[in-house]
């Protein structure tokens, strides 16, 4: 019996060890398999962001008569552009923080309008965006870092150094006006349109539009290559700055159609109840979306009518718009009003900054 015993004992461990190295295998693959996944997610949705071929809104050279200065300043391994308008302005600094894909050139129309009520402006291109420096926009923290370096390029301007600073940000922006107040920055006031919370969090809202459940089984590749990338700056939230800043103002602001940070998921006045920041105002934007708040109604039925054309044009041609109807479309579109701002809105947040330096 004792010698069958030890035969069956030996099979079974056996069987076991095999057990073990396929099991070690699988893992091994999987894990393989699940950064390479994770690797191409980061590089799709944050490549380079340039500027676009055909223009649907205002740029720099629509305006003659709109001076700037053109510096540069360095974020990480990458120097990045920034744009100085209204320098003559002695009110205070407004810092635009850009959105995801886009640069500072889609911010003119708030710009101009900034500058027109007495605010010198900076803005910048982040990392990978439109004139500045970088293989990628890198990630969800890189706007805080940017934003970040930009006030220190500020606060080292003897022309400027001297003025209150104020920051304007949307979306990616709009975590980065929040996130950056984690850097102690002397800021007298913030404004952030629509920006989410915390980014792994975003990142994961994302990753299940695009791969269902299956996102949260990735969860450690995607916090591992953020942590690889980022440091402790992967950390950084808006709400851990907004608590920090007891003496900034800050207005936060969201559509609650908005789809791309959902009201109700990932965007910071969806996590009001953990912010004891005494100086916070949120404002509900009803029925709007994650870019139409800051718009004109005009300027957003006008954009829906054509929004809709273009898809028209582009079912019936299989996706493949010939160009002279592509340019002709472009070509025909009235930019002033696709840029035409909502001036209740910009005038609420002009009065918010005005309150901000008293």
């Amino acid at each position: 019996m004792t010698y069958y015993f030890v035969i069956l004992k030996g099979r079974v461990m056996k069987k076991l060890r095999k057990i073990i190295k396929i099991v070690i295998t699988v893992l091994i693959f999987f894990c393989i398999l699940s950064y390479a996944l994770v690797g191409y997610f980061f590089k799709t949705y944050f490549g380079r962001a340039e500027k676009a071929n055909y223009q649907s809104y205002l740029v720099y050279e629509d305006f003659s008569d709109f001076d700037r200065e053109i510096v540069k300043f360095v974020s990480g391994k990458n120097t990045l552009t920034g744009y100085i308008y209204g320098k003559e302005n002695k009110q205070g600094v407004i810092v635009i923080a850009h959105g995801l894909g886009g640069g500072a050139e889609n911010y003119i129309s708030e710009t101009k309008y900034f500058v027109d009520k007495g605010w010198c402006v900076f803005t910048y291109d982040a990392t990978g965006s439109h004139e500045s420096e970088g293989k990628g926009t890198m990630g969800l923290p890189q706007s805080a870092i940017d934003l970040h370096n930009a006030l220190l390029y500020l606060e080292s301007d003897e022309n400027l150094n001297n003025l209150p600073i104020l920051l304007y940000g949307h979306s990616w922006g709009g975590y980065a006006v929040t996130a950056v107040l984690n850097y102690n920055h002397d800021i007298a006031g913030v404004v952030s349109v629509a920006g989410f919370n915390n980014p792994i969090e975003m990142l994961m809202k994302q990753g299940t539009k695009i791969l269902g459940f299956f996102a949260y089984v990735e969860y450690p590749f995607i916090w591992s290559i953020q942590y690889f990338r980022f440091g402790n700056n992967a950390n950084l939230t808006a709400i851990d700055g907004i608590n920090k800043s007891i003496d900034t103002k800050i207005m936060i602001i969201h559509g609650d159609k908005d789809t791309t940070v959902n009201y109700d998921g990932a965007a910071i006045i969806n996590n009001r109840d953990k912010i004891s920041n005494p100086n916070v105002i949120f404002k509900t934007m009803v029925g709007k979306d994650h870019s139409n708040m800051f718009k004109s109604e005009d300027a957003n039925n006008y954009i829906d009518e054509k929004n809709m054309y273009f898809l028209e044009l582009y079912n019936e041609y299989n996706g493949k718009i010939p160009k002279d109807l592509f340019d002709d479309f472009y070509n025909n579109l009235d930019r002033h009003l696709t840029s035409q701002l909502n001036e209740n809105f910009f005038n609420e947040v002009n009065e918010f900054f005005l309150d901000a330096i008293k």
